[in-house]
């Protein structure tokens, strides 16, 4: 038997000529779609998987991680009716975590969360204006996902 064609991207399962049970290998690919197109997840990096997972529910997988998802670590783990799916991440490559808002960036082999700001704070001269200015900002920008608060 020869390999399984996959893309080059997110190694998604490809249809061969002739091959028999198209529908599960067209299947599979969906499924990864379904979790990688604006990629949400619940929780992570998590080590352990949870133990009652909703279909369609993802989390990122710890290095650490145990069990089912064993060697497994920095990918995104979806759940199915069929068990649990496996995407990796690419470079770029971002999502959101549900739990917190937080957007994560895949970068250098890790999954990186955006600094925290802090509000504006010392200095000799205080200018309540632009401190109150900026600090409106940083609300606008954590209501957006794109800062997490300090």
């Amino acid at each position: 038997m020869t390999d399984m064609l996959k893309t080059a991207r997110f190694a998604l399962p490809l249809l061969a000529v002739a091959q028999a049970q198209k529908e599960v290998v067209h299947n599979e690919a969906l499924a990864l779609l379904d979790a990688l197109v604006h990629a949400a997840i619940e929780n992570g990096p998590l080590a352990v998987p949870p133990a009652s997972p909703a279909e369609g529910q993802c989390w990122l997988v710890d290095t650490a991680a145990t069990g089912a998802w064993d060697g497994e670590g920095g990918k995104l783990a979806v759940w199915s009716g069929g068990g649990w799916r496996f995407a990796p991440p690419r470079p770029g490559m971002r999502v959101v975590r549900l739990s917190d808002g937080a957007w994560l960036r895949y970068h250098a082999g890790a999954w990186v969360a955006p600094d925290a700001i802090a509000s504006p704070a010392g200095g000799v001269t205080i200018d309540s204006e632009a401190r109150s200015a900026i600090a409106a900002l940083i609300l606008l920008l954590e209501a957006q996902g794109i800062l997490i608060s300090g």
